[in-house]
């Protein structure tokens, strides 16, 4: 792989997400083209979607809780499960997070991670690995849009919800995705503007839920 920051350079600009204008992400477009030279980049076929280049719905709506509601990050330790563009991240850092770690496997969203949180002025700690089933003690667990595959939903949810038990406060975002689970408190309900390139609507209502 050739240098990710450089290529994140090159092909995202500073965007404001609509829900989180706060905060400014290096972001794409268009989904078609990025995701090419990302296999360009990579010299592979059959690379999964460039999720780090979008905001989406689940992390925006996440992220906007956070930042209204400072008491559920204000002073503990956090993860950002799933971080992507390291929205959330970085919205519980500046809504006073004593520390945040942005967990991701992909190497991209790690380095857009990076980039985004030196571009909103917040320090992070970034795990380039796969922590589901690890509990590092954290206060706080945050989760957007992770519910899109079976198999996946049920891994991440098993662990998630170990974790509320021992009493971590675990929050998810999710816009109606196929997988998300019952059995949780619903906390609010956003808007979330989006293009029909992402979703298959431009509007996609979104909500913010406590895994209990």
């Amino acid at each position: 792989m050739k240098d990710p920051a450089a290529f994140i350079r090159a092909n995202t600009a500073l965007i404001r997400p609509p829900l989180v204008p706060e905060i400014a992400l290096h972001l794409a477009t268009e989904i078609v083209p990025i995701w090419r030279k990302t296999e360009e980049e990579l010299a592979a076929e059959g690379v999964p979607p460039p999720f780090w280049a979008f905001a989406w719905a689940g992390g925006q709506a996440l992220a906007r809780w956070v930042l209204d509601n400072p008491e559920t990050v204000r002073a503990k330790r956090v993860l950002d499960f799933a971080t992507g563009s390291g929205l959330s991240a970085i919205a519980a850092m500046k809504a006073g997070a004593r520390d945040v770690v942005a967990n991701e496997v992909d190497a991209f969203a790690i380095a857009a991670t990076t980039m985004n949180a030196e571009a909103n002025g917040v320090a992070l700690t970034c795990a380039h690995e796969d922590l589901i089933g690890r509990d590092d003690g954290w206060e706080t667990v945050l989760a957007g849009d992770v519910c899109y595959e079976r198999e996946m939903s049920a891994r991440v949810f098993d662990w998630l919800k170990g974790l509320a038990r021992r009493g971590a406060l675990v929050l998810v975002g999710d816009p109606g995705r196929n997988y998300l689970p019952q059995g949780m408190t619903e906390l609010a309900v956003y808007d979330v503007q989006t293009t029909r390139e992402l979703e298959d609507r431009e509007i996609r209502r979104t909500k913010v839920w406590r895994v209990t």
